[in-house]
């Protein structure tokens, strides 16, 4: 390597003694406000202050466009406490430079790598950081102070799960993204119409590589560039919580890519990855897993988590892949994992990870909410970690999923011979914070969209996804629903272009619309819903067990007895007159939800008349009704005048 001349970098550093020892003890949740690149004012010289760690370096510089991506010219310099960070001040370049870290190795090796910090990166296929700031004027103040409440576990959830680039696309060229500004003004009012009370973005951390959703992240603090700016993703955020609207955004701890200017081999070493691939390397994504083990790349991580939470007002965050972090043989075959110390199967450094994640972020921001999407039975996903949980808020509830969809997939006739798989989810069903999730990994690679998974002529299929909609929003447990299900998107979900909103145009499509929207009031304005949501004494059976006619009859109880409701699902496409259920309490009883109605594009087979219960003993009750149960529909029934 060529000798460099005088280096133009100066010494300055963000770091106290303390910072460094808080880094090596993976006790600094901040470290974004340490390391990437700040501008900062230096002996009365405005310039930028880069900062990296690379433990296992000879030599760090900074190139970019200012020294024509001169290696030798830009030498940082390395801290003398042993910590690895490499460090200094360069003036006269600001907003806007961009920039990579040249890396010669111990090995000798040459890296040009992309910052791990940096706030925001150049267009993919483009590969370069860019300095710039996250400041922002925020307009949210009355929003942040009551989400305490708003996002309280007794309180509705019901979520909107959407990909940013393929929830519209440009009117002009479809082939063009729509901004971050560009989609609040069609996502905002939509969300609001359609009467969600969050949305939830797929990743929108930058990822070089597109078809992954944005689950292969690069740039772990970098909103995608392919959208806007860091302020544009703030101005979306801020516009929806000026609207009522909570924000949760997908984090991934889980896994990052390989690209040569990422953190995979990041200083010529395995710094951010585990160095033996039983549980450094992913074999399902062909990626590579984080080092949990690792003080300093616990601290990246949960400062990664908290930095969203901080800089970008989010209301949440759903932690993609929990089950793959949580065991050591996950997706693995004999002889392809190593026991942890117990001989156990258990990745016990991601378990604390996550534990110590939770307890940070909570800490922090009481008034937000964690969510695991985990697969398994692992017990306490969603319980305090000083119960010797791992302290989620919430968990997705995909063992409901599952049998939900395998029933509504079966021909009507049949559902009787399946009748287990509908009721099974209330034997477990508070063991956990569960959340009812039919999410984007139910409508891609030949799985079909929700509307085409359900069976019969076209008019069954919709009356089906009423059907399971009504299921869902009654059910114990809070609500999401990918996008495009909310008005039966009937081709399954494409990343590559916007969702086919002409749909629209068509009663069918309308009348799921109309009922999603009537099932979001129905569950924020029926207390019974959400209150006791995740508690045994929030539900009852009033007739789980009527498999000849595939009807189930449930009770959903808040906390004040007036506000029970009586759910009726009639899972067949036949008609029931003069059908007796029991009821908890004497008086009239009126339908105040029936997905057969005609403004959902259904029959039009309702109760419009209060129904008077009498005296007659059913289902174990003292007082029951008679009503009429529309075919393959729902009806909801609340006591009152």
């Amino acid at each position: 390597m060529a000798t460099e001349p005088m280096n133009p970098v100066e010494s300055y550093s963000l770091f106290t003694d303390f910072d460094v020892a808080l880094f090596k003890s993976g006790k600094h949740y901040k470290l974004y406000e340490k390391f990437g690149s700040h501008v900062v004012e230096h002996k009365g010289v405005v310039g930028t202050y880069f900062a990296v760690w690379a433990p296992n370096a000879q030599y760090v510089s900074v190139i970019g466009n200012f020294n024509g991506w001169n290696k030798g010219s830009h030498k940082l310099l390395v801290r003398w406490d042993g910590s690895g960070i490499w460090e200094g001040f360069i003036p006269n370049i600001g907003d806007g430079e961009r920039y990579k870290y040249f890396i010669n190795s111990s090995s000798g090796a040459d890296l040009e790598k992309s910052d791990p910090f940096a706030l925001r990166w150049e267009e993919p296929p483009r590969t370069a950081s860019i300095v710039t700031h996250t400041f922002y004027e925020w307009a949210d103040q009355d929003w942040m102070k009551k989400r305490f409440k708003i996002n309280g576990l007794n309180q509705p959830w019901s979520v909107y799960e959407i990909h940013l680039g393929s929830w519209a696309r440009s009117p002009e060229d479809p082939d063009l993204f729509l901004g971050y500004r560009d989609i609040a003004k069609k996502l905002v009012p939509y969300v609001v119409e359609m009467g969600f009370t969050h949305v939830e973005f797929m990743p929108i951390m930058e990822h070089p590589f597109y078809p992954s959703w944005g689950y292969q992240i690069v740039g772990f603090f970098a909103a995608s560039t392919r959208y806007g700016s860091p302020q544009d993703l703030m101005y979306l955020i801020e516009e929806l919580h000026k609207a009522g609207i909570g924000v949760i955004l997908d984090w991934v701890p889980s896994h990052f890519p390989g690209d040569a200017h990422g953190l995979y081999n990041f200083d010529g070493t395995h710094l951010y990855e585990h160095a033996d691939e039983r549980k450094g390397f992913h074999p399902d994504w062909k990626s590579y897993i984080f080092n949990y083990g690792r003080n300093e790349v616990r601290a990246f991580l949960i400062s990664n988590a908290l930095f969203w939470l901080d800089r970008y007002h989010a209301d949440g965050l759903r932690v993609d892949a929990v089950a793959s972090m949580l065991y050591l043989d996950y997706s693995r075959k004999h002889g392809e994992w190593e026991p942890n110390v117990f001989g156990g199967n258990h990745n016990l450094e991601a378990i604390s990870l996550l534990k110590e994640f939770n307890e940070t972020v909570y800490s922090y921001y009481p008034d937000v909410q964690t969510i695991a999407e985990e697969s398994t039975s692992f017990t306490g996903v969603s319980r305090p970690t000083f119960t010797g949980g791992l302290g989620f808020g919430m968990k997705w509830m995909m063992g409901w999923m599952n049998d939900t969809l395998k029933y509504f997939k079966e021909d009507p006739i049949n559902r009787k011979y399946h009748h287990n798989q509908i009721t099974f989810s209330t034997v477990y069903g508070f063991t956990e914070n569960f959340m009812l999730p039919l999410s984007h990994d139910e409508v891609v690679y030949g799985k079909r969209s929700l509307l085409r998974k359900m069976p019969g002529d076209d008019w069954q299929q919709f009356a089906n996804l009423r059907l399971l909609y009504s299921y869902m929003y009654t059910h114990s447990g809070t609500k999401l629903l990918f996008m495009g299900g909310e008005f039966g998107q009937s081709e399954e979900w494409d990343f590559k272009k916007s969702l086919d909103w002409h749909l629209l145009e068509y009663a069918p499509h309308r009348g799921i619309s109309e009922t999603v929207k009537a099932l979001n009031k129905l569950y924020k304005t029926e207390p019974a819903l959400y209150e006791k949501t995740f508690t045994w004494n929030g539900f009852e059976w009033i007739d789980g067990g009527n498999a000849d006619d595939s009807v189930l009859v449930y009770r959903r109880i808040g906390n004040d007895a007036k506000d029970d409701l009586v759910i009726v699902l009639n899972m067949t496409p036949v008609p029931r007159h003069g059908y007796r259920i029991g009821v908890p309490k004497k008086g009239t009883w009126k339908e105040i939800f029936n997905s057969d109605d005609k403004k959902f594009n259904g029959s039009g087979l309702t109760n419009p008349k209060g129904m008077k219960s009498g005296t007659e003993k059913w289902h174990g009750k003292n007082d029951s009704i008679l009503i009429t149960v529309p075919p393959l529909g729902a009806v909801v029934l609340k006591e009152g005048k």
